[in-house]
């Protein structure tokens, strides 16, 4: 049997990838953070020197690492959906786990962070700024950590061969999701991170 090559691959369907339930779950997702990233926005607005003052104890070079580790993973998902596509499903296991360990580095450089801040006494009622940051970094997070189980789940049958040229909507849904968190970061880092 043969299968196409990676440049053959086409997307064979006129909707999204994946399954239509997720993207509705993404587009929900989408609303929370973006009103949450809005509220920010405002608050900060009339807060600037609180706001640029706490900013400056936050470790930009974990964030930069963090958002180098997610980049990295997204790219790891494509060549996954590629590899699946071209009936390849063991490469399409190792391109997810690739991408799981990138995750795994994103979470640990991020418990590293929180628990800096942690020792420092910082909680959510420490001020305004340390609210939005625990809460929107702490929200992403999670959605991170779901993301790395839904891939393992994924990963778990393409190592069996689950997944074919003509049936891979679980990877395809497992990697839009990987996105979303990933889009939902490149948002997030630059505007409570780097943004004065």
């Amino acid at each position: 049997m043969t299968y196409p090559t990676d440049a053959a691959v086409q997307v064979r369907s006129a909707g999204p990838p994946g399954d239509l339930a997720i993207w509705f779950f993404i587009l929900a997702e989408l609303a929370v953070f973006g009103a949450f990233f809005a509220t920010y926005a405002f608050t900060r607005l009339n807060h600037v020197e609180l706001f640029n003052t706490y900013q400056q104890h936050l470790d930009t070079r974990a964030g930069l690492i963090n958002t180098l580790a997610l980049i990295t993973s997204s790219y790891f998902v494509v060549r996954a959906v590629v590899a699946v596509r071209c009936g390849r499903p063991l490469q399409c296991a190792r391109w997810l786990w690739a991408a799981i360990a990138m995750g795994g580095v994103f979470v640990v450089v991020k418990l590293f962070e929180f628990s800096v801040h942690i020792s420092a006494g910082v909680t959510l009622s420490t001020n305004t700024f340390y609210m939005f940051y625990l809460s929107l970094t702490f929200f992403h997070f999670m959605h991170v950590l779901l993301g790395m189980v839904i891939l393992s789940v994924v990963a778990l049958k393409a190592g069996r061969g689950d997944y074919t040229p003509a049936e891979h909507t679980g990877v395809e849904t497992g990697a839009s999701y990987w996105h979303m968190v990933d889009l939902v970061w490149l948002i997030l880092f630059p505007l409570v991170y780097v943004m004065r």
